[in-house]
């Protein structure tokens, strides 16, 4: 019996099991299949308006509403009363938490607290409960503000969901690096950053520089409250740019592996987990650093810039090709999706890892090294975009990679000639939000395990994760499942897969 087949069992046994609850004979408590059904007949009286008292007052007739069990925070029984706490939409884009209370009596404590001990079952699934998080804020995020979203939308969220947080803000550029290569992995089940992509980059970086980076990165999970420009990760995982939202799918967050990916230049590697991109991508993210006030409008405004200009990057470029046919990359993408959660994955992961607690060992050498013979050679003369994603959202309406998933083992490639026509350039830039970029004739798609890229001119730009890094000779491989991350579904993104 599969671990899911097993969690659905459970799940239909609470239900069936006294799955409603009566709180002195007026109020109804039931669990449904997806929320909580409160119907309360308590007489409520409430003043009438705009009659200065005088009016008499009416009351309120039954009362009926549900909770979806996903935005439960946390339940308890205290000497007098059962407290719910959830999370309630607010606005639009964010929610705050809300607490119910119900007076009950010595007598039915027993059949309450057991009734709660369900509820709080159906609301966590798999997750994990009251996480243990490391809170690292960027002060220099969100316009200076990452600090004042986090205590606002993040902090009350964690609190109710009786996460522990451990709250440290970094000081200069790579001081998360340090933090998390020195962290107590045994006193944390995830570090969140309060940032934009660049932290979380920091982050997987410091764990893979630990003697035992194979282990760390399987044992602690990463994720993201937005606070910069981008915040890749939070869209992709999460679903969502708004922080208190973000908070409580952290709360709910399944453990789910994530392919890394080792980028190596001269003597050095580093490990990558979103993308990297070379030529009018990389010029329009790095190359607009002077405007990041725009935000996310910066990368179209440099988009925009740099496709009137119809520059090429020329360079060599040579991957290791495990499927170049748009069909059956969907019929892929399919077969992932429908696959079913099993909880074995991770726990055999964190076996091996401690088995072998070292990065793994790269598979194609560097890019010191020769070239595989069996990699393809791209002719890259007129090279107008290369980008490689491990993830589908690269920010805000820009799911570049619908086909990418976390953890097959395979980094999504786009190559794109930069003689194609300017009408053309412009009707991918719009194509990518409506989902029609993936099928273009001049979009070449490609899922590979690894590439080598040689830039022909001296200067210009290369971004890792949105990091800019040496324009030179770099290369690429993937290890499949080498980190964690805390995401809604722990199986894909949030994101629409190729139509």
């Amino acid at each position: 019996m599969s671990s899911s087949a097993s969690a659905a069992e459970q799940q239909e046994a609470r239900l069936r099991h006294d799955a409603t609850l009566v709180i002195d004979k007026a109020v109804s408590l039931t669990l449904g299949g997806d929320s909580l059904l409160i119907v309360d007949d308590r007489p409520h009286r409430k003043s009438a308006r705009g009659c200065c008292g005088l009016c008499k007052s009416k009351a309120q007739t039954k009362t009926t509403h549900a909770i979806s069990l996903y935005n439960i925070l946390d339940a308890e029984v205290r000497p007098s009363s059962l407290v719910i706490t959830y999370a309630q939409p607010s606005t639009k884009d964010d929610v705050s938490v809300a607490t119910l209370h119900y007076p009950i009596s010595e007598k039915e404590k027993p059949t309450v607290e057991a009734w709660m001990s369900n509820l709080l079952d159906l609301a966590y699934g798999t997750a994990q409960r009251r996480k243990r998080l490391k809170i690292l804020i960027n002060p220099f995020g969100g316009k200076g503000n990452a600090a004042n979203l986090y205590q606002k939308y993040a902090a009350p969220v964690f609190a109710a969901g009786r996460c522990q947080v451990d709250v440290q803000s970094t000081e200069y550029r790579g001081h998360a690096i340090q933090i998390a290569e020195q962290l107590d992995i045994d006193a944390y089940d995830a570090i969140i950053c309060c940032s934009g992509d660049g932290l979380p980059y920091e982050v997987f970086n410091g764990l893979g520089k630990r003697s035992n980076g194979r282990e760390a990165l399987a044992k602690v999970a990463v994720a993201l409250l937005p606070c910069g420009s981008g915040n890749g990760m939070t869209w992709n995982c999460l679903g969502t740019g708004s922080n208190s939202i973000a908070a409580l799918a952290i709360v709910k967050g399944l453990r789910t592996p994530l392919d890394l990916v080792s980028v190596t230049q001269q003597n050095t590697r580093t490990l990558s987990f979103l993308s990297q991109s070379f030529g009018i991508v990389a010029e329009s993210d790095l190359g607009t650093d002077n405007i990041r006030w725009m935000g996310a409008q910066r990368f179209t405004y440099g988009f925009l810039v740099r496709l009137l200009q119809r520059t090429i990057w020329p360079c060599d470029l040579a991957i290791k090709v495990e499927m170049d046919d748009k069909k059956v990359i969907k019929e892929h993408y399919a077969a992932f999706k429908a696959r079913e959660e099993d909880l074995l994955v991770d726990q055999n992961r964190l076996e091996a890892a401690k088995q072998s607690p070292a990065l793994p060992e790269l598979q194609y050498g560097t890019v010191q090294d020769d070239l595989p013979q069996d990699w393809e050679v791209v002719p890259g003369e007129t090279m107008g975009n290369f980008y490689a994603g491990n993830m589908a959202i690269m920010s805000k309406d820009t799911n570049f990679f619908p086909a990418s998933l976390p953890n097959d083992g395979l980094m999504d490639i786009v190559t794109i000639d930069g003689t194609v026509s300017r009408i053309t350039s412009v009707k991918m830039m719009t194509e990518i939000e409506s989902g029609g970029f993936f099928d273009m004739d001049d979009v070449k798609m490609r899922k590979a395990s690894a590439y080598r890229l040689v830039p022909h001119q001296k200067e210009g730009y290369i971004s890792v994760d949105g990091e800019q890094v040496p324009f030179e000779a770099f290369q690429c491989e993937i290890h499949q499942g080498l980190g964690t991350v805390l995401s809604k579904s722990g199986r894909v993104y949030e994101a629409d897969g190729p139509r």
